[in-house]
């Protein structure tokens, strides 16, 4: 039995996932915007040898174009928000080993200044950056940068073309010997061995050079979570880590066959991806403890927070049906599926908006004893996951729980790391610091040299 790999999961704002919680008497959420809030959670996750925090964003409100957006103001739904990628700098000199992972989508940031910050990042953290690559899914995220939501298929394509510039940026304008920093000579790097990608695309034109010398990954580790056939061929491609969230180990294990598969078929091995599933955790010392801990829980679920995060329940104008209203009488909402879905879990009942909410804020909920819990991850595992993002459901102690009582019960079993590895994070997860040459970044090493330019650095 190989050991999981643990992530929390995370966003620098009120309300992430579990709506609601924030108002939980034990919860300090709102205290976001305080960096040593963000200091302490870290330290307890290094202590715990998490192998990573991995913050999500967004660049925009959710809802549709132009709509009301005051429920999410009032949950405190994802606004007010901050920009993980700063916060990532204190994170870094409070950690040592502790992987760094944030979101950020190809709209909100030109590539070449985006390659540029995470390089920086990398030097300072000595190689623990990883990046998740998104493509964004809000109308007002794509607006306030100027332009109209691209359609779901043109936005992998245009991550196709982000990534290729990136690529070119940290793995081919730099060679491994460009810093000589030659004292006697005067000279700190070699200009033979810097080059410009001279990149010309449907969307943009980067002359380069990269201005940071290569960082000790060059490349960060990459994360993408798209669950869309177009999605799960962009991840086959590029991605190592992939995050998902199946409601069951059967489901985790046909979504992870499948990706895998298209991971040869892109030239790729099997292993070069590891799928993080999504779950949260409810504990106590016995089962009657754990399950007065998720009652407590369910009081502070915000059943309007849900639905509006979910968007079924929300009108064309962006504001929320009330709880009670039947699934059936609302107009926005196309899915039969998700009708089916809930007749199933309220038989003999019409669902109503409040059944969904209920629904899905015990999607992915794992309440038990330590032991408990280490057995259903040990399921988790066995359909072919290799690592868990662990939601939390109050801050920061919802990770103090995990540390101090389901951690150790997990070392125990061999199912989660005693000590860390040594060096970068891409070495801790797949034992080497740079990419496989197998990797698409890899075609553009060595591509810009006055030799192999003219064939491939276009």
């Amino acid at each position: 039995m190989s050991v999981l790999h643990f992530n929390a999961f995370v966003m620098n704002t009120v309300s992430h996932i579990q709506h609601g919680q924030w108002r939980n008497p034990a919860a300090r959420q709102d205290e976001f915007e305080d960096v040593q809030f963000w200091i302490d959670i870290v330290k307890t996750l290094e202590r715990g040898r998490f192998d990573g925090v991995f913050f999500a964003d967004v660049s925009g409100l959710y809802g549709p174009r132009d709509g009301d957006y005051e429920v999410y103001a009032q949950q405190g739904l994802q606004i007010p928000s901050n920009d993980p990628s700063v916060l990532l700098s204190a994170l870094a000199v409070n950690t040592e080993h502790l992987g760094l992972a944030f979101t950020s989508s190809i709209v909100q940031e030109h590539p070449f200044n985006f390659a540029r910050k995470i390089s920086t990042l990398d030097h300072i953290s000595k190689g623990r950056i990883a990046w998740n690559i998104v493509t964004g899914m809000q109308e007002n995220g794509a607006r306030n940068f100027g332009t109209d939501l691209a359609e779901h298929d043109a936005r992998y394509d245009w991550a196709d073309e982000y990534a290729d510039v990136v690529y070119k940026l940290w793995e081919g304008s730099w060679d491994d010997t460009a810093v000589l920093a030659d004292r006697e000579r005067g000279v700190y790097a070699d200009v033979r061995r810097i080059h410009k990608i001279n990149h010309v695309g449907p969307r943009y034109s980067v002359e380069g050079p990269h201005l940071p010398s290569p960082s000790p990954q060059r490349t960060p580790v990459l994360y993408q979570a798209g669950g869309s056939a177009r999605g799960r061929r962009f991840a086959a491609e590029h991605a190592e880590a992939v995050f998902i969230i199946a409601p069951s180990p059967e489901v985790a294990a046909e979504h992870i066959s499948d990706t895998r598969r298209l991971a040869v078929e892109a030239g790729r091995k099997p292993e070069d991806i590891k799928f993080f599933q999504g779950l949260s955790f409810v504990t106590g010392e016995t089962e009657e403890a754990a399950r007065a801990a998720e009652a407590e829980l369910e009081k502070y679920v915000s059943v309007e927070g849900y639905i509006a995060h979910g968007t079924i329940g929300v009108r064309a104008d962006g504001t929320v049906y009330p709880p009670e209203t039947k699934l059936k009488d609302i107009e926005s909402n196309g899915s039969q599926g998700i009708i089916e879905w809930l007749a199933k879990s309220v038989p003999g009942e019409e669902p109503r908006l409040s059944d969904l909410a209920t629904l899905l804020s015990r999607r992915g909920r794992v309440v038990g004893t330590p032991d408990q819990i280490a057995d259903e991850l040990e399921r988790w595992q066995a359909a072919g996951v290799d690592g868990i993002n662990v939601v939390n459901w109050h801050l920061p102690g919802s990770y103090d729980d995990f540390v101090d009582h389901i951690i150790p019960v997990l070392q125990q079993r061999g199912l989660a790391q005693r000590e860390y590895t040594e060096g970068t994070l891409r070495k801790k997860l797949f034992g080497s610091d740079k990419l496989p040459d197998r990797h698409p970044a890899a075609r553009f090493r060595g591509a810009f040299t006055p030799v192999t330019a003219a064939v491939v650095g276009g």
